[in-house]
Formats: structure tokens, sequence, C-alpha cells
């Protein structure tokens, strides 16, 4: 029988994701709490009293977009290989 080479796929000390990655990931995280903190507040004291400020612009529009970016640029930087041009 042949010997079989056992590759480890991961050294001791090396980490899957890189720097770039890392700073990918904060920045999608970033986006996310915003568009979260964007979409907060809007309530009312009084609850017989309706509030329309909780169909803003902001609310409805800007704050879940900002969420949804930021979720594209997690998986974006879940996906980046930052050692493909090293050869």
């Amino acid at each position: 029988m042949s010997k079989k080479n056992k590759q480890v796929a991961n050294p001791k000390g090396l980490f899957v994701f890189q720097r770039k990655n890392y700073i990918f990931l904060f920045i999608g995280l970033a986006f996310i709490a915003l568009g979260f903190i964007l979409m907060s507040g809007g309530g009312s004291d009084d609850p017989n009293v309706f509030n329309p400020d909780i169909y803003s612009f902001r609310r409805i529009r800007l704050a879940p977009t900002l969420v949804l970016i930021g979720l594209g640029i997690q998986v974006y930087a879940i996906l980046l290989n930052p050692n493909k041009n090293k050869n």
C-alpha cells in the first residue's frame, strides 16, 4: 500500500481569517449596529396616542437597508481570501 500524505489544513498558530477579513467584519458589524440604532425609538409615552413618526423614512427604508448592507459586507468578509494573489 502507498503512503498517503496527510496535510494539516490549519497548522498550529495560523488563523483562518487574516487582518483584512477582520476589518471587513467590523465594518459590517458597524453597519448592522447603526441600522438597529436608527430603527429604534418612535414610541409614545401614552398608549392611547398614536405617533406617526414610527413610519418615517429613517425607520422604514434607511435602517433596514443599512442592516442588509451590513449583512452583505459580513458575507463578503467571510468569503474574502486575502492570500489569493500570493503564490
